[in-house]
């Protein structure tokens, strides 16, 4: 393309394909440093419900507490609309990492998990 004219198609295209590539690379950076810190926050949601699970353990309390998790359950789905996130997929996704923190408290209640979170004797 010389100075003062129009770029052809085929230029027009190239910038645009190369403009699309770099914000492409741009998101998917943005999408790995979220995927990092989603990592870290459920390892410290992990932590603090190992100590939940060990403290029910000691006292003999059940590893499930159904009334406190239908209303974690309502209250992050409330959040989950005030953020325009599909309610049902946030409902999932805690759903799912209730399943695994009373999974974990049941094994630290039978003496298959140890305090420190990984199996007795390890």
């Amino acid at each position: 393309m010389s100075e003062g004219t129009a770029p052809s198609a085929g230029e027009a295209a190239a910038v645009a394909d190369q403009a699309a590539r770099e914000r492409l690379s741009y998101l998917r950076s943005s999408i790995d440093n979220l995927d990092a810190a989603l990592v870290h926050l459920l390892a410290e949601r992990f932590k603090c419900t190992q100590q939940v699970g060990e403290l029910k353990a000691r006292h003999s309390l059940p590893p499930a507490d159904p009334a406190r998790e239908a209303a974690q359950i309502e209250r992050l789905r409330r959040l989950a609309e005030d953020a325009r996130l599909d309610p049902a997929f946030a409902e999932k996704f805690l759903n799912f990492i209730i399943d695994e923190v009373v999974r974990h408290h049941r094994a630290i209640a039978d003496g298959t998990l140890g305090l420190q979170g990984g199996p007795s004797g390890a």
